[in-house]
């Protein structure tokens, strides 16, 4: 199983055999999810979609079962645990082609489903997952990291372009058979950092 951790102190210093001090007394590990972390990954996605219901934008479908055992099974979900807490979930995987296209051929992370606890509201852990997927990236050749949502939500904009992305616009998608049901006839955001742009 993989278990990447690193330290930070204001600005963040990436080590692969760390630990975040995010706070005095506080410690983050990134890590695999594991089997007995499925019900508290759906529980997340719950109160994830009953957030996006009172904003009124797209919500996530019911995911199945087994899209997260066999992220699990291939080491594409991943964890933030504070204190022998879950605080937020993700999944990642190198291959979206329904949804970035001619692009995919890029080597690229691309990051999904994003859930966070809210015991651990205002934490900023997307930001923490940028600053290790930076490293991650690199770690495995790639040179960008990605994501997207569906539809024109101007505060997702807004928030992923302060966590450091590069908003590309909006793209209609043309296949959505075998994408989970939300992505049907959908627009999507999407969002970009350059690794090497970043890091050099």
């Amino acid at each position: 199983m993989i278990n990447l951790k690193f330290y930070s102190l204001g600005s963040p210093k990436t080590n692969m055999d760390g630990v975040i001090n995010k706070q005095k007394g506080t410690i983050m590990e990134i890590q695999n999810s594991t089997t007995q972390d499925i019900g508290e990954i759906f529980r997340l996605y719950t109160i994830a979609t009953d957030f996006q219901k009172l904003k009124h934008v797209v919500q996530w479908p019911e995911f199945e079962r087994s899209l997260i055992e066999t992220e699990i099974d291939e080491q594409r979900q991943w964890k933030i645990v504070i204190d022998d807490q879950i605080a937020c979930v993700w999944a990642t995987t190198f291959d979206d082609p329904q949804i970035w296209e001619e692009r995919n051929s890029d080597p690229a992370v691309y990051i999904h489903r994003i859930a966070s606890n809210p015991e651990f509201k205002g934490q900023n852990l997307v930001e923490d997952i940028v600053h290790w997927a930076k490293e991650y990236a690199l770690s495995n050749g790639k040179k960008y990291i990605r994501l997207d949502t569906v539809g024109e939500n101007q505060g997702l904009i807004n928030y992923y372009t302060k966590c450091g992305f590069d908003f590309l616009g909006l793209k209609e998608l043309k296949n959505t058979d075998g994408l989970p049901a939300h992505y049907d006839n959908a627009s999507v955001s999407l969002f970009e950092i350059s690794v090497n742009n970043v890091m050099g």
